[in-house]
């Protein structure tokens, strides 16, 4: 058991650990920009996630069903705004029907509230939507992630946990006792290392000296907003049925908790580790993407949904003619642009995306290498994991 901790990333999964471990060890959380939550977390669709979409069994639908059920306790108990209320995710043809049922029998393999409709029940609870069935799952819900992160560190800093902002690690100097963390403020100095720095968690990885067994991939989600005369579309949480294949939820509708309703996200190569836009570029991270073998050959089976993600990057009308998929009083006078996130994916060398939670473990070191969606749902509970292997019961 280790009496003290630095903690690398102060995005919910890092804060969450703070707060947790900030009860029983001596915690030093190091985050490199000077606010909380800058990056995956602060720019994310702010859904309290059911859990339907994971391989039962799995970490992320452990994880999330629990998680979902502990964020909602949290935001209560601090006072954060947030609601349950539920979410649709609509098969628009027949065909999709099939894919549907499938998943619904993983929620209900996953403990997930979740019951499959009729087109008609679909109409009672979105009167615009395109359906010919649905999957209702119950406990979806909506947050602000954001306010839950500060939520986090104020509870850190009030158990004793030190809490730096703006100090990038530079150098990490680990031995059989512990880990040293040079930074850009000073020097940390503690028995464990935990590594939660997303976009970059491969690279602290490897200043930690391991060899991380996948590579960071940036992917830019890209969000539109209904036009304010046009949110009455939309009532709460519209989905599509996602591709099986793919990572991703595909391009939904968000109702989102102070009101106004996000379109989106899209999923593009981002050409920059924090590439919010199409302008944002950086050589280094470009490179680094292009000569790894892994995001070749994944680039090379997926061709096809690339340039189609690329091309509704750069049009509205094709953004607009996804969203009309699902709500087809949807064209692109209706919706505006709105901000970008940056999903952190991990990719194997063999070109396969990972499709659940990565914890890498070393001598005195944990590493948190794949935690996009559904993390910001789960982090509680990721936390709550974590710190019951350093402090067995």
């Amino acid at each position: 058991m280790a009496a003290s901790v630095t903690i690398i990333g102060g995005g919910i999964v890092g804060l969450a650990l703070a707060e947790r471990m900030s009860r029983t060890m001596a915690v030093t959380l190091l985050e490199k920009e000077p606010e909380w939550a800058a990056h995956q977390t602060g720019h994310n669709s702010g859904v309290i996630h059911g859990g339907p979409y994971y391989a039962p069994g799995s970490l992320k639908a452990r994880l999330c069903v629990a998680g979902n059920r502990s964020m909602v306790a949290f935001a209560a108990e601090n006072d954060i705004a947030h609601a349950v209320t539920g979410k649709l995710i609509v098969a628009t043809d027949a065909a999709e029907l099939p894919r549907l049922r499938s998943l619904a029998e993983r929620a209900h393999a996953n403990g997930v509230p979740a019951r499959m409709i009729s087109a008609a029940e679909a109409l009672e609870r979105e009167p615009h939507v395109n359906a010919v069935g649905a999957l209702h799952v119950l406990s979806t819900g909506i947050i602000d992630y954001a306010a839950v992160s500060r939520a986090l560190a104020r509870r850190a800093e009030a158990a004793g946990a030190q809490l730096i902002r703006s100090a990038r690690a530079v150098a990490i100097r680990t031995s059989a006792t512990g880990a040293v963390v040079e930074h850009s403020k000073g020097e940390a100095v503690s028995e464990l290392l935990i590594n939660c720095a997303g976009l970059h968690a491969d690279r602290v990885a490897r200043l930690a000296g391991i060899n991380p067994p996948v590579r960071i991939v940036p992917f830019r989600g890209e969000y539109y907003e209904l036009a304010p005369e046009r949110r009455s579309l939309v009532n709460g949480l519209i989905y599509p049925v996602p591709a099986p294949e793919l990572p991703f939820l595909g391009v939904h509708l968000t109702r989102m908790i102070d009101g106004t309703v996000h379109a989106g996200p899209n999923a593009v190569l981002a050409l920059a580790r924090e590439g919010y836009s199409w302008a944002r570029v950086n050589p280094r991270d470009v490179v680094e993407t292009l000569g790894y073998p892994g995001f070749l050959r994944m680039a090379g089976r997926n061709l096809g949904t690339g340039a189609g993600e690329i091309a509704r990057s750069l049009s509205v009308r094709r953004f607009a003619r996804s969203l009309a998929r699902l709500v087809p009083e949807i064209g692109p006078s209706d919706i505006v642009r709105a901000g970008s996130g940056v999903r952190a994916q991990a990719v194997r060398r063999d070109g396969s995306m990972v499709d659940d939670f990565v914890l890498h473990r070393a001598p005195r070191q944990l590493h948190v290498l794949n935690a996009p969606s559904p993390a910001a749902t789960s982090a509680l509970e990721i936390a709550r994991l974590i710190m019951a292997e350093v402090v067995p019961s």
